[in-house]
């Protein structure tokens, strides 16, 4: 009776945290393409002051480099600017216009720290109402009920062994 208690409550637990998702990741998706829109001004900005003094990206970083200290630290942090405004618009690319079943495939795209944390922050669990959040609903309670069943026949197996002997 405990046992059938316990994967109840473990379904139940998991279905319910797994329906979040479909919610978490369109919060995630709205605020990288904010994260992107304001990196994208940012990096027009940069390249434009650039071609105005007759330089492309990369000349520009290694003249900035090349300023000092200050020049060589701001050279760094616009160098690490570059890269994730790289890495957020493939991202993003990948995200834009997919369903919530898409985007757990994808779900290795969500990972930047700064933008998990600001959706997180934000988000306020609900229940799943739409279609999406009861498919997620149902896998993960499915899923906790394999785990437990897999864990418990292993423990029965091991138990099992050990009497005989």
């Amino acid at each position: 009776m405990f046992f059938r208690a316990l994967m109840l409550v473990a379904g139940l637990t998991s279905g319910a945290g797994l329906s979040q998702f479909p919610e978490y990741s369109q919060q995630y998706a709205q605020r990288l393409a904010g994260a992107v829109d304001e990196l994208s001004r940012f990096v027009e900005e940069f390249d434009a002051d650039a071609v105005a003094n007759g330089l492309n990206r990369e000349e520009a970083l290694d003249e900035l480099a090349n300023g000092g200290i200050m020049g060589a630290a701001r050279a760094e942090t616009m160098s690490t600017t570059l890269k994730r405004h790289d890495r957020l618009t493939a991202d993003l690319q990948e995200l834009r216009d997919v369903g919530p079943f898409t985007r757990a495939y994808n779900a290795s795209r969500f990972t930047d720290g700064e933008i998990a944390k600001a959706a997180w922050a934000d988000f306020k669990p609900a229940m799943p109402l739409t279609f999406e959040g009861i498919v997620f609903a149902a896998v993960g309670f499915i899923a906790s009920l394999g785990v437990i069943s897999a864990f418990a026949g292993l423990l029965r197996l091991l138990f099992r062994r050990k009497r005989r002997v």
